[in-house]
């Protein structure tokens, strides 16, 4: 039996926040982005960020799971709209996701189905939220 040859992403964040000014994010591969903390303020807070990393991950596992059943060559685009809604009680949470996902092209509808159920199953970011990760903080 031959292993898949699979291939791994450098992965992490450092999130710097000074005295003044915003939250800024580095990643190992040199990604950056500064994080918007006020509430009218343009830009990614870190509750968009967690929507905005499930709905990246459906997406792109959308395409996976349609290269998979043969038809990416039929597909137009993905969307993934991810929204939800904050616990009213304490810990201070997401207490659900509300997700659409659309597929533009020419597939019938049960191809779809099966696309959108195949993208949950394959999304690293939606696996670690139906699970309960360990998440381990240490003070320096």
């Amino acid at each position: 039996m031959a292993l898949a040859h699979v291939k791994y992403r450098e992965v992490g964040a450092v999130a710097t926040l000074g005295a003044a000014g915003p939250v800024e994010l580095v990643t190992p591969t040199g990604g950056t982005l500064t994080v918007a903390t006020a509430v009218s303020e343009p830009g990614f807070s870190p509750i968009d960020l967690l929507h905005s990393s499930l709905a990246a991950c459906l997406v792109l596992s959308a395409k996976i799971a349609a290269n998979r059943l043969g038809v990416a060559d039929r597909i137009v685009a993905f969307k993934a709209t991810v929204g939800g809604e904050k616990a009213a009680d304490a810990p201070s949470r997401i207490a659900r996701f509300d997700v659409a996902i659309e597929i533009e092209g020419d597939i019938d509808d049960e191809t779809r189905r099966r696309i959108v159920e195949e993208a949950e199953t394959i999304c690293t970011v939606s696996n670690t939220l139906h699970g309960h990760p360990q998440i381990t903080v240490a003070g320096v």
